[in-house]
């Protein structure tokens, strides 16, 4: 089994110090990070302990080898939808299940994205595209790049998305081999 603490911990922009006193009994940022090295072993009790002052499930903390998980595969900047360099691990939120999702990371306010956002989506076929009409998408392009935003228009070849915010412009991409779309943002208050 491999221990995701780390990657929950920094998705969720926690130091150490901040899990340690968010446990219950408080404890110290050296014993967190034992435990998530592997330097100390992952007890139940522990597991809890840490899951609380997360506040995610128990089983999220734990994984085994073999099991894919969720990626973020771009971020939305001032300039659009980019690929990220490496994909980040993306901790899944409980609601939407399990399936072939992604993730986007939202950088910079646009339409009604904020920055700090999170875009959960899910992978579509071909087959699928008409009834992805009107939605919000995330559409490979050529180069590793992609697109986000509304899906405006559709025939046998093509898909026109419309970027969010005002003043955008569509873009229009041949044959994608994909389109996920947005099923769930996550926003910080």
């Amino acid at each position: 089994m491999i221990n995701r603490i780390r990657d929950i911990r920094r998705a969720r922009a926690m130091t150490l110090a901040d899990v340690a006193t968010r446990c219950s009994p408080p404890t110290t940022a050296q014993t967190i990070g034992r435990l998530e090295t592997g330097m100390r072993q992952l007890s139940l009790a522990w597991m809890n302990r840490i899951a609380a002052a997360l506040d995610v499930e128990p089983e999220l903390l734990v994984r085994g080898d073999d099991q894919e998980t969720p990626s973020y595969i771009a971020r939305f900047t001032e300039t659009g939808a980019e690929a990220l360099a490496t994909p980040r691990e993306a901790v899944l939120p409980a609601a939407l299940g399990s399936g072939d999702l992604v993730a986007l990371a939202i950088e910079t306010s646009a339409g009604e994205y904020r920055a700090g956002d999170q875009v959960w989506l899910r992978r579509h076929g071909p087959a699928d595209y008409a009834r992805l009409l009107n939605r919000d998408v995330l559409v490979p392009r050529a180069g590793g790049r992609f697109t986000f935003g509304r899906m405006i228009d559709r025939d046998e070849h093509r898909v026109a998305v419309l970027a969010p915010g005002a003043g955008s412009r569509q873009v229009v991409v041949d044959n994608p081999a994909w389109i996920a779309v947005a099923e769930m943002l996550v926003r910080k208050l």
